[in-house]
């Protein structure tokens, strides 16, 4: 065998030199490595990892889910400092914005989701990341383990409240960031085998709110592309009650003055063409004209910015009598792509052990390929719960 250094150095080597390299905003790859190395290291319970090897064995067909429990719990948090603020509007005073905001870094592969909800303090951190809630969860882990479809098992990730660790489906490590208005601003850590937390050395920089810092797996790159995330966000998560916004790039077409290099060389051209117009007896208004003229050309302009990803409103939960027609076809058309609009609809709400409100739609015209699809079950009826 060769001496090679490259192959001298061991797996753990490797994955301590990755992990130097990840970077946060604000901090350098030697800052990362200092805050690592004064950080509180801690061992998840023993349920969590039983736990994390049954979602990450289960569900690994079904990754996508990860970004809908991600933004679900940031969901939760947002709407627990509004039910807070409703009594005491203090907790608002670091800001008062309430949104989820989502954006890739392709260079360090890394997708960070952001709300400006509760927050956690680190004694949060630890609780509700390093452990579960002792009451039912060895009835939770067998509800898991005798889950007979994926489905079925990511439903019960979202019921019971423990779909933050379906991250690492898509994740080698996973970084949360978080302040709460009663306590310092915190870094939780986790590669899925244990876990350290920190005081951020940047200060409160959220503000108030939780910062989830996904270092992707290299399978999982597609989910930096913007169409991707996109397309997650309207397919999980179209109805979430707060803004949801994705950081992206518009490319437009716009008219740009034109450079003093190209204004001089097309002055040069102009300067001949008034010789040969002098010559002919061309008249003087006729050139004062064209020297007024803008000088400009045209070219591809690409700009980053904020997109709202949720326009559509859950319009089910107001009363049929305050929504106009028109609302319920512009709502039809949004979550079907059918430009035609329904036939009808029935919107109604049924009380009694269990109480629901339903809105049901009937397409226009049956699209073409359905009649030889006679006796297949189709699922066109979707259940929002809360």
């Amino acid at each position: 065998l060769g001496s090679s250094r490259e192959g001298s150095r061991t797996d753990s080597e490797v994955v301590d030199r990755e992990g130097e390299a990840i970077k946060l905003d604000g901090l350098s790859v030697a800052e990362m490595k200092q805050m690592r190395d004064s950080a509180e290291k801690h061992q998840f319970q023993a349920e969590v990892n039983r736990m994390m090897k049954l979602i990450i064995n289960s569900l690994y067909r079904n990754k996508e889910i990860y970004l809908r429990e991600l933004i679900s719990n940031a969901s939760d948090a947002l709407d627990k400092v509004r039910l807070l603020s409703l009594t005491d509007p203090s907790v608002l005073a670091a800001t008062d914005e309430l949104s989820i905001k989502i954006k890739a870094d392709k260079e360090n592969h890394m997708l960070h989701i952001t709300d400006t909800g509760i927050g956690m303090t680190k004694q949060d951190l630890i609780n509700n990341l390093g452990t579960i809630a002792k009451s039912g969860t060895a009835d939770f882990l067998n509800k898991l383990q005798s889950a007979s479809s994926s489905s079925e098992f990511s439903d019960l990730i979202g019921q019971f409240g423990v779909g933050f660790y379906s991250a690492f489906l898509v994740a080698d490590k996973v970084i949360v960031t978080s302040k709460h208005n009663d306590d310092k601003q915190y870094i939780w850590e986790s590669d899925s085998e244990s876990y350290s937390v920190v005081e951020d050395p940047r200060g409160d920089t959220l503000k108030r709110g939780t910062t989830i810092s996904l270092v992707l797996k290299e399978e999982a790159y597609d989910f930096l592309e913007q169409d991707t995330v996109r397309d997650l966000i309207k397919k999980y998560s179209q109805f979430i009650n707060f803004n949801i916004y994705l950081w992206g790039s518009v490319t437009q077409t716009v008219e740009e003055p034109i450079d003093d290099d190209d204004g001089e060389a097309t002055e040069d051209k102009a300067e001949e063409a008034d010789k040969a117009e002098d010559e002919e007896g061309a008249v003087e208004d006729d050139k004062e004209d064209e020297e007024k003229a803008p000088k400009t050309k045209k070219v591809d302009k690409t700009t980053w910015d904020w997109e709202l990803c949720n326009e559509s409103k859950p319009i089910w939960t107001r009363k049929p009598a305050e929504i106009e027609e028109s609302e319920y076809d512009e709502f039809y058309k949004s979550i079907t792509k059918d430009k035609n609009g329904p036939l009808t609809h029935t919107h109604f709400i049924a009380e009694g052990e269990v109480t629901f409100k339903s809105l049901l739609f009937v397409p226009n015209s049956q699209q073409s390929e359905e009649f030889n699809k006679y006796g297949q079950k189709k699922d066109s009826i979707k259940l929002y719960v809360r």
